[in-house]
């Protein structure tokens, strides 16, 4: 069985390279239960499961018509779910080193576009899940909502089916339609990318017009930042880095300042990575510009693929105080929001389908050396859940994106809600950002100056050996 690869799928695939990779990961950090080791048990019965799509899909661009996922039944179980141990003694700076290494090579497109490893000896009781999916068949969203799917809300000594193994819910059957509706449809669908290109095109030609004559850009900025450290070409070599920051806080902190969780989240990296370049003697004189995704998902959606666009937001001035800073931030993802809120769901994802593209023309020809890069870096913010979650008895400490990077775009913060607290994950081009834990550090840093200023008393913490 065959099946037709969107369009924004079909970027994902085209703009890879060795050293932009774009596939999407996660590490499950776990506390194991008393007197029970369920590692063992875990990777037996993962193994034991069949991928369900898309997740037994691999693609085929240049075979038998127009690029298509074709579904395969067989796949080796020993090679998509791997079971290793951290050597005795080992930290968890050393499972973050682990996991930036896993996370480096491309998936092999002639296998399904999954891995998964199962990660022993991590201290303090701990094991862990790394995971990483190709951005083709899944986005953050979807993907983080399938693996809380697969652990349990109880702490018995269950397994439920991996993200890769969960049923899909068979299509809905529909009666057969008439070829006179089948024409209009089709007209009815090119009318539609019609209008949703003229609406992209004419905000672009605006936003073009404006730059030429000097004017102060608005709204959703891609193709308008100015190259940062993080511009550098993006070399093969990963780092990762985590940081926990507790979830009632910052809503009091965004409450505090008008600001969104979000906001927060995007305020403090951003003051985390400004710190972090003038530590390093690379002082960026500019506001970042930050990539920011965007679901076009319903509550109720469980289609398979991407569906989500981006704004492009300035954030704050480079010497701003953190108070200064979140408001800088309110002001531009509102302007930014504003813009892409008022295009229509085609719109918005022809608008990410044709930046996906130029970035990755951009990159595969170095044009984006010399022009404008599509942003600094990337911040995402997917959904997460608020019950405690378990599998096999060990409860679940905290689920830490681990990101793709791509055309040039070197440094990528995900953040992801669970239970009380935001789990971040940084993962960077190590050409850029050599040590992210540091970066993290300062990040919390910044973190304490804003809850500092808005008065509030309890401490954060972040996750460490």
């Amino acid at each position: 069985m065959t099946k037709p690869i969107p369009p924004l799928d079909l970027s994902w695939l085209l703009l890879e390279s060795p050293a932009g990779t774009t596939h999407v990961g996660a590490m499950l950090l776990f506390k194991k239960p008393a007197r029970r080791d369920p590692v063992a048990e875990i990777v037996q019965a993962y193994r034991e499961c069949t991928p369900t799509p898309p997740f037994n899909y691999v693609p085929e661009l240049l075979v038998r018509g127009a690029p298509h996922f074709r579904e395969v039944s067989s796949w080796d179980p020993h090679y998509h779910i791997e079971h290793l141990a951290l050597p005795a003694g080992a930290s968890y700076d050393d499972l973050l080193r682990l996991v930036a290494d896993l996370h480096e090579p491309q998936l092999d497109r002639h296998r399904p576009l999954f891995r998964c490893w199962v990660i022993d000896g991590v201290p303090d009781d701990r094991f862990a899940i790394y995971t990483k999916t190709h951005h083709s068949i899944i986005d953050g969203e979807s993907g983080l909502k399938r693996l809380y799917a697969g652990l349990s809300t109880t702490n018995r000594r269950v397994i439920l089916k991996p993200a890769f193994a969960l049923d899909v819910p068979p299509p809905e059957p529909h009666p057969p339609t008439p070829l006179t509706e089948k024409i209009a449809d089709s007209i009815r669908g090119t009318v539609t990318e019609f209008v949703a290109l003229n609406q992209v095109a004419a905000g672009a030609l605006r936003k073009v017009f404006a730059g030429l004559v000097g004017s102060h850009l608005e709204g959703s900025l891609p193709f308008a930042a100015q190259h940062a450290p993080t511009n550098a070409p993006l070399e093969i070599g990963r780092r990762f880095a985590t940081l926990t920051l507790p979830l009632t806080e910052m809503r009091e902190i965004g409450h505090h300042f008008g600001a969104t969780l979000n906001d927060v989240a995007v305020s403090v990296i951003d003051g985390g990575l400004h710190a972090y370049l003038r530590g390093t003697d690379r002082e960026f004189a500019h506001p970042f510009i930050a990539m920011c995704p965007v679901s076009l998902r319903d509550a109720d959606d469980t289609a398979i693929g991407t569906r989500v666009s981006a704004i492009f937001v300035r954030l704050g001035e480079p010497r701003a105080s953190m108070p200064e800073r979140i408001h800088q931030v309110v002001d531009s993802v509102a302007t930014a929001k504003k813009e892409v809120g008022a295009m229509s769901k085609e719109a918005a994802m022809t608008y990410a389908v044709g930046l996906v593209a130029l970035a990755g023309l951009g990159a595969t020809t170095h044009l984006d050396r010399i022009a404008r890069p599509a942003c600094n870096l990337v911040i995402s913010n997917v959904t997460g859940a608020e019950e405690t979650r378990y599998l096999n008895g060990a409860r679940l400490l905290g689920i830490y994106p681990v990101s793709a990077l791509a055309a040039s775009i070197g440094l990528n913060a995900t953040l992801a809600s669970y239970h009380d607290s935001m789990n971040f994950g940084f993962i960077a081009n190590a050409a850029a950002i050599d040590d992210p834990t540091h970066l993290a550090d300062l990040t919390l840093r910044a973190y304490q100056e804003l809850k500092q200023a808005a008065g509030t008393r309890p401490a954060p913490r972040r996750v460490s050996s």
